[in-house]
């Protein structure tokens, strides 16, 4: 079958099925084959790997999964794109096409079901408007996730991958470094979708820990500290956590623990590396 990473493809079979591409799923067809590769590549896909790819699409890079890998499971919310799917995916019998909204998916049963207990890997094109909560949903559903590589808005790949103290760090970079190894390993211009995206993208792997790099005795009030720092990441630490109404600790008694850790009482939350927000968690238990 005719690549569908070259565009004359792709239009010959979205004409030929009449479809309409839906702004509300956030349809951005990769029509570049150089950048297809790079994802495979990143992702490191091998025969014997089960992989999970999620917004298929018209099946682009599908394709080039089911011809490395043992198994492929793509879940697809628009109905409109399963007859096209069964079209272009037809010669590759590992492959199975699953009409489902991610967000509402038991990933963690999914992949136990159809990897039948192996790891999965999970490689996609994601809508970029609900990144963050599928990424967030697949490192902390509990699945046997060995990584996820994800074409995603540029922006948020490099907040996934930031370090303290820069502009792009934050709640996110830190949840998902809890969890996993980022790397960003491709930049894509808009030229390499179908429709032309208004912002850039990029090729992000995160590879999952086996044991998250820090502990913390309660890492939902970890978190809770980590979203409290950053809703309002101009004012001070003591300041953030003092006046978020769940945290129960004192501007006071967060400026004291700051400076026993050794840190300016003065000090934002963007200067904190995560076990620091470990460590301060531990230490203003109640």
């Amino acid at each position: 079958m005719a690549s569908l990473g070259i565009p004359r493809n792709t239009i010959e079979v979205l004409q030929r099925h009449n479809f309409t591409i839906q702004k509300k799923y956030g349809q951005n067809f990769l029509i570049d084959t150089n950048v297809l590769e790079r994802v495979i590549s990143a992702a490191q896909v091998a025969k014997e790997d089960f992989v999970l790819e999620i917004g298929p699409g018209i099946g682009t890079l599908t394709q080039l999964l089911a011809e490395r890998a043992g198994k492929v499971a793509a879940v697809e919310i628009d109905r409109n794109l399963i007859p096209i799917l069964e079209e272009t995916l037809s010669p590759y019998s590992n492959v199975t096409v699953i009409n489902e909204d991610i967000l509402k998916l038991d990933i963690k049963r999914f992949v136990l079901e159809e990897g039948e207990g192996r790891p999965v890997k999970v490689v996609a094109n994601l809508p970029y408007y609900i990144t963050t909560p599928i990424v967030m949903g697949l490192l902390e559903g509990g699945a046997p996730l060995e990584s996820i590589t994800v074409m995603v808005q540029k922006e948020v790949a490099e907040r996934m991958q930031a370090g303290p103290g820069t502009k792009d760090y934050g709640a996110l970079s830190l949840a998902v470094q809890y969890y996993a190894q980022p790397q960003v390993v491709a930049n894509v211009p808009p030229n390499c979708f179908l429709p032309r995206p208004n912002v850039g993208s990029a090729v992000i792997c995160l590879r999952k820990y086996g044991t998250p790099p820090v502990r913390a005795v309660d890492e939902g009030r970890m978190f809770a500290m980590i979203r409290a720092a950053f809703n309002q990441r101009r004012k001070t630490l003591a300041n953030s956590l003092g006046n978020a109404p769940g945290l129960k600790v004192s501007r006071e008694q967060v400026a004291q623990t700051l400076e026993e850790m050794g840190l300016p009482a003065m000090v934002r939350g963007e200067a904190l590396t995560l076990a620091q927000f470990a460590a301060l968690s531990d230490a203003l238990q109640p």
